[in-house]
């Protein structure tokens, strides 16, 4: 059975067709820029076909049609017509609290969608734009939605609410929801495949680490506490991002500054963060590392208080949890970074928690232990994988057909 998981962005779609029965990747590409010049598009398949090249592609629809005109060629093609996709999976954001396990799309479900854009303006728009482009070049072909904040329906009231009069959670919803909840999801089942253990049976504190990124407290393979909060900005550093910081800052900022909300809006969702600290122009992690390694004393800060506050958030998450059993690093920076996982792990040795430096450099992109002997918590680099974590998901929902809300 092939499914197609799509991930639609503002300006890019990236999109895996999966052959769910072997959990083979037929086929995988992205298409970015699209609407503006350069418009670009890379493409490979199981069988060898690679391709890289400009594109003239306006819109999300446009794209769509390029990618199942690609899937379905007898050149690059990977299935004879578009029927033998049985189903797609679309990667949504935000379902706040009315959404918590894998949908099958439908009208109320778009509604769903489209009630949270105000808390994902740069998610939930151009993922439902991919939920009806797909439907309109793919009619009768089943989609399915995976939200990133279905897996932290679990976070009890304890842990969602703020301090905040609770009339405004009653009327306004306004609570933690959390994301990146699909990644956190399958590197803690993998998590527990690696270990031979039940995850039921686990500790863990998965740490998504990227140009988003985001903590999260996983007892016994449900998520009870996670870092980013009703909106994506809370949480740890990321790299355009703030994070946690005192929220009377923004008052300062109009106050003061003269800033108008919108520029304060701009200001923490996009300026901040690794971006802002290190002030090299760029928040590419990398840039900022060889800054560091020139001797660009910024960079370091930056770096430092970017592993400091990841520390933070493992250390608050051992002890609500009452103890950890691993400490798992994914996403971009997670998997890439030995800088970060020395840095995250360093001094710990006495909690139990203690790093191989051989290990830790000697990464080849796949699942690994990176702790030594003496380490009583596995440390685990595991490359995650939403788009087949969306594909399981889809899968299971088609051939149970269970359509719940």
């Amino acid at each position: 059975m092939n499914i197609l998981v799509i991930n639609c962005g503002s300006s890019s779609i990236k999109f895996t067709l999966f052959q769910v029965d072997t959990n083979a990747v037929m086929a995988k590409g992205i298409i970015e820029r699209i609407g503006v010049k350069g418009t670009h598009l890379f493409y490979e398949t199981f069988n060898g076909v690679s391709l890289e090249k400009d594109v003239d592609v306006m819109n999300t629809k446009s794209a769509v049609k390029l990618i199942i005109s690609l899937l379905e060629d007898e050149e690059t093609g990977v299935i004879r017509s578009i029927n033998e996709i049985a189903s797609v999976g679309h990667r949504v954001v935000h379902g706040g609290e009315k959404i918590k396990q894998p949908v099958m799309i439908t009208r109320e479900i778009k509604n769903i969608i489209k009630e949270y854009y105000d808390l994902a303006p740069l998610h939930n728009p151009p993922n439902l734009n991919g939920i009806n482009a797909c439907e309109d070049i793919l009619p009768g072909v089943p989609q399915i939605a995976v939200f990133d904040t279905a897996f932290h329906s679990s976070i009890p009231e304890h842990a969602f609410l703020y301090g905040l009069p609770y009339r405004l959670y009653a009327e306004d919803r306004i609570r933690r929801y959390g994301f990146h909840g699909t990644s956190h999801q399958y590197v803690c089942q993998k998590a527990a495949e690696m270990m031979d253990s039940p995850l039921k049976t686990l500790k863990i504190v998965s740490c998504h680490l990227g140009n988003g990124s985001s903590i999260t407290a996983v007892d016994g393979g449900q998520s009870i506490d996670t870092s980013m909060g009703m909106t994506p900005l809370e949480g740890t550093i990321m790299g355009t991002r703030c994070g946690d910081i005192d929220p009377a800052i923004i008052f300062y900022l109009i106050n003061n500054k003269g800033m108008s909300p919108g520029q304060v809006h701009d200001l923490l969702n996009k300026q901040s963060g690794l971006l802002g600290l290190a002030g090299i122009e760029s928040s590419d992690f990398r840039d900022i590392h060889t800054a560091m390694k020139k001797g660009n004393p910024k960079a370091k800060t930056a770096i430092e208080i970017y592993a400091y506050r990841i520390k933070k958030y493992i250390g608050a998450y051992t002890f609500v949890m009452g103890g950890v059993d691993a400490i798992v690093f994914t996403a971009g920076i997670g998997e890439n970074s030995p800088l970060i996982r020395e840095w995250v792990c360093k001094g710990l040795e006495g909690l139990g928690i203690s790093l191989d430096p051989d290990r830790n450099i000697d990464y080849k992109r796949k699942c690994c232990e990176i702790q030594n002997l003496k380490s009583r918590v596995k440390i685990l680099i595991i490359p995650t994988n939403e788009e087949e974590k969306i594909a399981q998901q889809a899968y299971k929902l088609i051939t149970e057909n269970c359509t719940e809300v």
